[in-house]
């Protein structure tokens, strides 16, 4: 088939923001493009994620701040009883999702890229069946397919959803109500964003972790002393090692939870409301993936370092895939550079991505955010490489900024190899951390030197000085060792 004969030169199954910034990424190179979406455009992120969460911890955040008289008292600051209507926050989440969604299919348009409507799937090498809102079913062609599916909440078993009192984020997001008492399953940094926005609009929380840890993902030292802020400091009542083995929906909910060894029963609870807040599936069962032979794993399509799609160890020509369904790292940002990485390599210009320097942030009050390793894999590559690693801490109790701000109660933790002073991972509590890691991943990005790093000047007083002194701790070790 030579390439005259092809519909479009790209298909892009799937318009979050991995199919959105291949699709405008290809278009801008004068690429025939078209993108497949069954949904909204914008995928999970616009629509039921990133966007929407955003905006309401920003203004649960207000609500928070301004109700919190003894903070405000220092300042000297004495503010009145604090209101706030529940439809009004809602609706500015809704309202940011209409034009953020709104923006995006204009800038495609604008670019020159087909937009499809329906449900795409495989049909054989370089063919894409979809299947339109009205019923109509066609088949087209195209040089190279980009499979940019995203993901689902995941619901484990034993566990009814009625979309109601028992949810996923992808209602949460909505604040259709608020319920007196909620109990979150999990706490990643999807549960942590929510129960900072419940508790901030007056929700009484109970938490519930099935590892033996509340915050088993982020850094020890990191949970240590966040989960003084965002978790005992707040009306929460966290519970680690316990399995929600059976949730039903209704007024109340009837919750059954049972010790995660032995399975049995422990306790039984009866609150309000449920959200389910236990991870993300990839969105790859109705893709027809049998018609090129991939095999995935957990429903992750298995791929290479260009976003080729593997089967049998091997990449296909021409099928790729980006984001969620990928498994790599499941953040919008991610899979957004991956799809711009894919179309560069169907250009011919051959990129990879090196995810150890994607930072990844938790937008509660404080943030928490982080990049590349964790100090247990940190450890492990200085065994299996034999180098001495290296561990410094920069609290924001030291900082000018922060103190301004009564807002000390943070800290950095930066892992960097003593022999080369490389920056291997760095992990931040406080305030606005999600954007004090950004510096710190364009820095391992290059493999920067701590010893050059911390010969850079940092304006004063801003909170930058904390990545400032944790890079002058690590130069200091650098250069005696």
């Amino acid at each position: 088939m030579s390439k005259t004969n092809f519909d479009f030169d790209v298909i892009v199954i799937g318009a979050g923001y991995g199919g959105f910034d291949a699709a405008k990424h290809a278009a801008e190179h004068g690429l025939n493009v078209a993108i497949v979406e069954s949904r909204e455009m914008g995928g999970t992120c616009v629509n039921r994620g990133c966007v929407p969460s955003k905006a309401l911890l920003a203004a649960s955040g207000k609500v928070r701040e301004l109700a919190d008289a003894d903070h405000l008292e220092l300042f000297g600051i004495h503010a009145a009883p604090v209101r706030f209507e529940r439809q009004k926050i809602a609706s500015h989440a809704n309202n940011l999702v209409s034009n953020v969604r709104n923006n995006l299919t204009k800038t495609l348009e604008r670019s020159g890229v087909t937009i499809l409507k329906g449900h795409g799937r495989l049909e054989g090498a370089q063919k894409v069946g979809l299947r339109e809102t009205n019923g109509l079913d066609r088949i087209l062609t195209a040089k190279d397919v980009i499979i940019a599916t995203g993901s689902d909440p995941f619901v484990p078993p034993g566990i009814k959803t009625d979309g109601r009192t028992v949810f996923t984020s992808d209602e949460a997001v909505l604040l259709e109500w608020l319920p007196r008492w909620i109990a979150i399953i999990g706490s990643g940094y999807i549960g942590l964003e929510f129960a900072d926005v419940y508790t901030a609009l007056g929700c009484e929380v109970t938490m519930i972790e099935a590892l033996d840890r509340v915050m088993p993902t982020f850094d020890p030292d990191i949970t240590k002393i966040a989960s003084r802020s965002l978790i005992a400091g707040r009306d929460i009542d966290a519970k680690s090692g316990l399995l929600a083995t059976n949730v039903q929906p209704g007024c109340p909910v009837k919750i059954e939870l049972s010790d995660v060894k032995t399975r049995e029963v422990t306790e039984e609870l009866e609150v309000d409301a449920v959200l389910v807040a236990t991870g993300r599936v990839p969105r790859s069962n109705d893709l027809n993936l049998d018609s090129m032979g991939v095999e995935t794993t957990r429903g992750f399509i298995p791929i290479d370092a260009s976003m080729r799609v593997v089967v049998g160890g091997k990449p296909l020509k021409n099928l790729w895939a980006v984001g969620d369904v990928t498994g790599k790292l499941m953040l919008a940002h991610t899979a957004a550079a991956q799809g711009t990485v894919a179309i560069d390599n169907i250009l011919g210009n051959t990129r990879e991505i090196d995810y150890r320097s994607i930072p990844a942030a938790t937008f509660t009050h404080p943030e928490i955010s982080s990049v590349g390793l964790s100090e247990e894999q940190a450890k492990i590559l200085a065994e299996e490489e034999k180098f001495k690693l290296g561990v410094v801490r920069s609290y924001f109790k030291a900082n000018s900024k922060a103190l301004a701000e009564l807002e000390s109660d943070g800290l950095m933790k930066l892992l960097f190899r003593k022999d080369s002073g490389e920056i291997l991972g760095a992990h931040i509590f406080g305030l606005h951390a999600a954007d004090l890691i950004q510096e710190v991943a364009n820095s391992l990005t290059r493999k920067q030197s701590v010893v050059d790093l911390s010969k850079e000047v940092h304006t004063h007083p801003t909170l930058s000085e904390v990545v400032e002194v944790a890079y002058k701790q690590a130069a200091q070790q650098v250069l005696k060792s």
